[in-house]
């Protein structure tokens, strides 16, 4: 079974779509490693002006798949490959994103969801931090908004979202093909080495982050997966319960 549908090309735009729908888009160690695949032979090919990340069902994604999680390193290398990939990615969002599925969000250069879109940095609630996704999302997102929402769990929408930096725009309704349509139209106009140029330019600051951050933040990631907050959140989860350190 893949953890992607077949992508689908029209006028130098590839759409990739995270199609698992049995953990509602969970980034498990098969998806980041077909995604990865799959955006290394977008990098390659001539004919793809752009990337879509999207999805299928109500969830973008719902962060870290806790019965089969990525190693941290893994899922490092795949939010610094969206960063650093020389063709601009594009995510468009219909549903709910959680957790590690934001730092999807924050790698990408654009992001548009629709208004039943949802967002929520739940790590806390499960004993853990937003580590490895800190990468992309510091660097771009406004840091007062960023501690809030990490700090708390809160779940907020995609006007929210698009008011802190985390989306590049929302829609009012569900169709947010029509708030992506210019989008789409204005990377068809532009000229594969400007905007490879141009995205270079856009990206530094974040790629530095990786550079001097990924590897603290993974052993961070790796610490605290293992720890009994972690443990605890975790198993609560999958029972369906408040963990014990709920006041």
């Amino acid at each position: 079974m893949t953890a992607l549908a077949h992508p689908t090309h029209e006028r130098g735009i590839t759409t990739l779509t995270l199609d698992s729908p049995h953990n509602r888009n969970a980034l498990s160690a098969p998806l980041v490693h077909e995604l990865a695949d799959a955006l290394k032979r977008c990098g390659k090919d001539d004919g793809v002006r752009a990337v879509v990340l999207t999805h299928t069902g109500n969830t973008f994604s719902a962060g870290a798949d806790l019965r089969d999680p990525p190693q941290p390193k893994a899922l490092a290398a795949l939010l610094r490959q969206i960063v650093r990939l020389r063709k601009p990615v594009v995510a468009r969002v219909t549903g709910h994103v959680r957790a590690g599925g934001l730092g999807l969000l924050g790698a990408c250069d654009i992001a548009v969801a629709a208004g039943t879109a949802t967002f929520a940095f739940t790590e806390v609630r499960v004993g853990v931090a937003p580590a490895l996704i800190s990468l992309p999302l510091l660097p771009r997102v406004d840091p007062r908004a960023l501690a809030r929402y990490y700090l708390t769990g809160e779940t907020f929408g995609p006007a929210e979202a698009a008011r802190i930096g985390l989306l590049t725009a929302a829609g009012d309704h569900a169709d947010v093909d029509e708030v992506l349509a210019p989008v789409l139209d204005g990377l068809r106009r532009a000229a594969p080495h400007a905007l490879a140029e141009t995205k270079k330019l856009l990206t530094a600051k974040v790629l530095e982050a990786f550079d001097l951050d990924a590897g603290e933040l993974a052993r961070l990631s790796t610490r605290l997966f293992a720890s009994a907050d972690a443990r605890e959140g975790m198993t609560a989860f999958l029972e369906r319960r408040d963990p014990a350190w709920v006041l």
